[in-house]
């Protein structure tokens, strides 16, 4: 073997054109795997909540702690190939992202599992943005928005079939064979990615990482995203939670006095400098909140309220899945045609209409009702994801670019990190804070109580009960009502939070458009 790099320009000199074919199918194969696992898990949190015995506020970890250390990778991404190659990149994270699938399918409890959930996240991270920078690398740029195009399809398919493949694997095996299934794809992508994944230019300068920052950015996600998910179980009081809330602060301040004088930043904060850039990075986050939380929120109403099994639950999710594939192309054929202002606008009211829709569901809501929502909030995704880059990307010099391109991703990652966590707090304490209020009217004058006891201790002595096991029966019973109802209400009330926060979208969203 000759010792001269396999470069863009190699490979395409042996394989001729059909090579960017070639090449953009190994990065798909690497991002579909990612994303895959990323929304396979959410129709298992159930499963796996009851397998460890814990509740939602640690299950959360689950997902929050993927999407932040996705965060994470993606910051990661452009030094790694600068440093070691697309080749050696793509091959190690592939081969790192494979020992997280088989330890968190293994993880005997649930501390194993949220970190294999974030190192599969970190990997997650370098790949997605592994296959921009690939599809942008080794087309001409007439072609490469066609070819960025293209690439997105893997993306769309992990939200489109995950939580369909999720569904199937639970009811026929269990939660942890929803980590097997993107093994196959991972085998494809290491054999495919040592022969098409171009090598690392020597003649580059190596980049220098910013250590200091990564730290301080990791201390501060993981301080806070541990605080707010111990808040409801600690005591939003205690030593434990203010300690690493107070250190998070710390960290995060740090960081970013640290950002703003170090020479090359790990993330860019003069970007910030345009009130442009700024809104849509705002518009950015609550993106990413919007996506990740709805994603979250659903799977876990409908199989904890409504008894959905893990399949129901996935299929339907796919109707959504599917027409962001067929709206996400002509949303980007939209945002070469029109504005930045009106398609964001309307993307951010179809989230905020089905966001509102989702405030009235209860455990009669019809799997069809469910779905068409779902549908809506995913039509709003397709508008807002391919002019939320292009028109941010337009107020920035060139040399601000590449930062306001990673900049922009992080900020819809963080939003999803966050969104999940907190989503997930004020779920928990609202669901305390209707029981006490139900739980406080069951008492003898309530009627509707009273009839309800008499009928269940009716029915229970019918089936043979003892005479003293009929009222513990009935107060069980009970109690197990008032819990789905403060449940449920506690699921409206997340949800309308969550239109509300569209709403003040639309407040950067207009700012942002102002000048397309």
């Amino acid at each position: 073997m000759s010792g001269t790099p396999e470069t863009v320009a190699v490979l395409l000199a042996r394989y001729g054109p059909r090579y960017r074919i070639f090449v953009i199918m190994t990065s798909m194969l690497g991002t579909i795997s990612a994303v895959l696992t990323t929304t396979t898990v959410n129709v298992a949190l159930p499963d796996i909540m009851g397998s460890f015995g814990i509740g939602q506020e640690r299950a959360q970890l689950i997902s929050a702690g993927a999407l932040a250390g996705m965060t994470v990778g993606m910051l990661l991404n452009a030094w790694l190939m600068d440093s070691f190659g697309q080749r050696k990149t793509f091959v190690g994270a592939l081969v790192i992202f494979v020992f997280a699938l088989l330890l968190a399918a293994l993880s005997p409890n649930e501390l194993v599992l949220i970190v294999a959930r974030v190192i599969q996240g970190v990997i997650a991270g370098v790949l997605q943005s592994l296959n921009m920078y690939t599809s942008f690398s080794v087309y001409p740029p007439g072609q490469r928005g066609r070819a960025m195009g293209f690439s997105a399809i893997a993306i769309i398919l992990g939200p489109a079939i995950g939580p369909s493949l999720g569904g199937v694997m639970i009811e026929h095996f269990n939660w942890r064979f929803v980590f097997y299934a993107a093994l196959p794809f991972c085998a494809a992508g290491l054999l495919l990615g040592v022969i098409f994944m171009p090598e690392r230019d020597v003649t580059t300068k190596r980049a220098h990482f910013d250590w200091t920052g990564f730290l301080l950015l990791c201390v501060t996600m993981w301080c806070l995203l541990i605080g707010l998910s111990n808040g409801q179980r600690e005591g939003w009081q205690s030593d434990f939670v203010l300690g690493l809330l107070a250190l998070s602060v710390a960290a995060c301040i740090g960081l970013v006095m640290w950002e703003l004088r170090v020479p090359q930043p790990l993330v860019n904060l003069r970007v910030l400098a345009s009130g442009q850039f700024t809104a849509a990075a705002c518009v950015a986050v609550i993106f990413g909140l919007g996506m990740f939380g709805s994603t979250y929120l659903i799977p876990l109403f409908v199989q904890t309220i409504q008894g959905f099994t893990p399949l129901a639950a996935g299929l339907m999710l796919l109707p959504g899945g599917l027409m962001l594939g067929v709206f996400m192309p002509f949303g980007g054929y939209m945002s070469d045609k029109l504005p930045a202002r009106p398609l964001i606008i309307t993307g951010l009211l179809c989230f905020a209409a089905s966001s509102y829709w989702l405030g009235a569901i209860d455990v009669n809501t019809s799997f069809w009702g469910m779905a068409i929502c779902i549908v809506v909030n995913r039509i709003g995704l397709a508008l807002i994801k391919p002019t939320l880059n292009v028109n941010a990307l337009r107020s920035l010099s060139p040399e601000l670019l590449g930062q306001g391109s990673g900049m922009i991703n992080f900020s819809r990652q963080l939003g999803g990190a966050f969104g999940v966590n907190l989503l997930s707090v004020y779920l928990d304490r609202r669901t305390f804070f209707y029981s006490d209020v139900l739980t406080s009217m069951q008492t003898s004058a309530n009627s509707a109580t009273a009839q309800l006891r008499h009928a269940i201790e009716g029915l229970l002595a019918q089936a043979g009960a003892p005479t003293h096991l009929q009222s513990d029966g009935a107060l069980h019973f009970l109690g197990r009502v008032v819990h789905a109802q403060a449940t449920t209400l506690a699921f409206r009330d997340s949800f309308l939070i969550v239109t509300m926060i569209f709403i003040l979208a639309l407040i950067p969203a207009w700012i942002m458009g102002r000048k397309s």
